[in-house]
């Protein structure tokens, strides 16, 4: 449940305000989450295309500014789908990942990082409602209550206690995966055994399920809003004004994202955490982002793709092999079916406090990851990509500032991404 804390406010925002299937987002996206994590054996996460889900929330509907509703969200999901699953089947999308610099993606991993870190504070400090545009504009939050920031600050120092500061990227000469434990000088084993307990503990599956059962309290009678069976599914009409609009103003922001953060980090960031493991192929992440909205999305489900920062939140609380996701697709398909739509009336009570905390931790995992650049170009390089990306508010935009940085301050490595480049597109020509 390490990426929840980006699924659900995102889900639950368009399910509020854009009228969302939330039945058939759970089904594909539970799908999905078998499928991907059968294939390739990592905690991979199915999270929502940030930026359309973005642009759907706000907008709102003025003369000025038609709505971005559920058949943009598809035409938009349908034709980014189409462009990754062409870079994919071409081979280009592994050529793609073989060129960029290593800062350039630490960059990008920085400012996703540190945004969804920002996010949660603001979830955390401030009321939000999901059903509004702007709603992380809200109300400072309460001390007190069943969402109030005494049980989030007790959520976070929980979670400290039990995962501490997260082992990504440790020393080579530790295996990935294993569970550090930190013996204190002369301890007894009584003091070691406690340790190695309390480290063991499911910390965001407690955290969740506390949040779940606050929501109950808060409002007991949303017992009798749920109702039993699956949402009908049907298949989402697209006119032609859909599909222009949603490829202008989802796909072409969406696209750079998908390739940087989707593909590119998630390919990097895993064979970092997990080195002696099966390592991703760009070409096939990218196979999968797209044949798995080609799908979804005829039947309204959210467009989706893979993300580092839900791959470092699953590592983070303890995700080490794609059963965990597995298992959580399987969860998400059962609600789907059984309860369908009306499970919004639980996440609408949810403590949105607790899914900030989930949030924070999950966006400080993946930051961390950039620690491991270690010459002054590469970190200058990754800073100036991380700002831009974050002042900003695009990775497309960073990416492409942090590129050229980094190719005027390695100058002869330009040569050699020419060269790269030109002969990987005459061996693909031939």
């Amino acid at each position: 449940m390490g990426d929840l804390g980006t699924y659900i406010p995102i889900i639950l925002a368009l399910t509020l305000s854009r009228d969302l299937n939330l039945g058939t987002t759970l089904v594909f996206t539970g799908l999905y989450n078998v499928v991907t994590g059968a294939i390739y054996g990592v905690p991979m996460p199915v999270e929502p295309m940030k930026s359309i889900a973005a642009l759907s929330i706000a907008s709102n509907g003025t003369p000025s500014e038609e709505v971005f509703g559920v058949p943009e969200m598809m035409a938009a999901g349908i034709c980014t789908a189409g462009a990754m699953l062409l870079l994919g089947a071409t081979g280009l999308m592994n050529l793609i990942y073989k060129l960029i610099p290593r800062c350039v993606v630490r960059g990008i991993q920085l400012s996703q990082g540190l945004s969804f870190a920002l996010n949660a504070v603001e979830y955390v400090r401030k009321e939000q409602d999901f059903s509004k545009p702007n709603y992380g504009n809200g109300e400072k939050r309460g001390w007190l209550g069943l969402d109030g920031l005494i049980l989030s600050i007790f959520c976070a120092c929980f979670i400290v206690i039990v995962s501490g500061c997260g082992e990504a990227g440790e020393d080579a000469g530790e295996e990935a995966g294993e569970v550090i434990i930190m013996e204190v000088e002369n301890g007894d084993e009584r003091e070691r055994a406690v340790r190695k307990a309390i480290a063991s503990l499911p910390s965001a599956f407690l955290v969740f399920s506390l949040g779940v059962v606050f929501a109950f309290i808060r409002k007991p009678k949303m017992v009798y809003e749920i109702r039993f069976g699956p949402s009908r599914m049907e298949v989402v009409k697209i006119s032609k004004q859909a599909w222009k609009t949603g490829f202008v103003k989802g796909t072409i922001p969406q696209l750079p994202l998908s390739v940087l953060n989707s593909v590119i980090a998630v390919c990097k960031l895993s064979n970092d955490l997990f080195p002696a493991g099966k390592r991703l192929s760009a070409t096939s992440v990218s196979v999968t982002v797209g044949a798995m909205n080609l799908v979804g999305c005829w039947f309204g489900a959210m467009p989706c793709c893979h993300g580092a920062g839900g791959l470092a939140g699953q590592y983070k609380f303890g995700g080490r092999s794609g059963t965990c996701v597995v298992i959580l697709g399987v969860v998400k398909l059962g609600l789907g079916l059984a309860l369908g739509s009306s499970l919004v009336v639980v996440l609408r009570e949810f403590p949105v406090g607790v899914l900030g905390v989930l949030l924070l931790f999950a966006g400080i995992e993946l930051a961390m990851a950039s620690r491991d650049v270690n010459s002054k170009e590469d970190a200058f390089a990754m800073l100036v990509c991380s700002a831009v990306s974050l002042v900003g508010s695009s990775a497309a935009l960073g990416f492409l500032c942090g590129i050229v940085v980094h190719l005027l301050l390695k100058p002869d490595k330009v040569v050699m991404m020419v060269i790269k480049l030109v002969c990987g597109l005459k061996r693909r020509c031939c």
